[in-house]
């Protein structure tokens, strides 16, 4: 049934904007080599193309400034992901992707602008006179799970993430903090979704499609068979997933 614009007042909002969180897989490059980035980026999407099909992808081509950036979205919409963005870059490269429709972000390796020669400084106050203000403590509380969590479900925490049952496979949890399952784990678990490095998952049961702490992520083609089945943790060291017996 259709709605008449006119009965419709002017006022009346018609949409909103809310910020987000949204979990988005990082493309690293660490040199300019276009064929060899195509050859293990097909590789890497074969082991787990659900995961990869239809993802959208933002593209950190810091140490990769001499790269053909039109060549590399060529390459990366022909595996079968959606790039959104490019993340720091040469301003050739940032030129490009604004070209390209992509969104430009700035690296979290620049450095901070520097303050031009002879600038005025502000002067710092002066905290005397000035009552002392005790910080408001920000409480997260951690979000438990009771029931299973089925396929095609979502679930995030701000804080620490507790799952009482089993997550199936085509679900996925994610946490800022800590992830507990006390089930089977045949889903994706995301930890430290906002770059927590210092978080942990732990599981009864792994069986995983994916497991990721801080961006860094393994898929199950990569996780050892000798962690299937078994009561893990999961922490990160020096960029690399580290599972443990427990």
């Amino acid at each position: 049934m259709s709605i008449d614009p006119q009965l419709i007042p002017s006022d009346t909002p018609a949409f909103e904007f809310k910020s987000s969180t949204i979990t988005v897989p990082v493309l690293n490059l660490f040199h300019s080599e276009i064929s060899i980035i195509t050859e293990q980026l097909q590789a890497k999407v074969q082991l787990a193309p659900e995961f990869f099909t239809h993802s959208a992808i933002l593209i950190d081509v810091q140490a990769a400034q001499e790269l053909d950036l039109t060549t590399l979205i060529e390459v990366i919409r022909g595996a079968g992901m959606h790039p959104i963005g490019v993340r720091g870059g040469s301003s050739a490269q940032q030129a490009m992707a604004k070209e390209l429709a992509l969104s430009v972000m700035t690296s979290q390796h620049e450095p901070p602008a520097t303050e031009p020669e002879g600038a005025i400084k502000p002067v710092p106050e002066t905290t005397e006179d000035k009552p002392t203000q005790t910080p408001t403590a920000t409480i997260i509380e951690t979000v438990t799970i009771e029931h299973p969590i089925r396929s095609g479900q979502r679930i995030y925490a701000k804080g620490d993430l507790v799952v009482l049952a089993q997550v199936s496979a085509g679900a996925e949890i994610m946490a800022e903090g800590n992830i507990h399952i006390y089930g089977t784990l045949r889903g994706r678990a995301l930890a430290g979704v906002l770059g927590n490095e210092n978080v942990r998952i732990f599981c009864s049961d792994l069986q995983a499609e994916l497991i990721s702490i801080a961006g860094n992520y393994r898929v199950s083609e990569d996780i050892d068979d000798s962690a299937r089945a078994t009561p893990v943790q999961i922490h990160l060291n020096k960029q690399a997933l580290i599972i443990k017996h427990i």
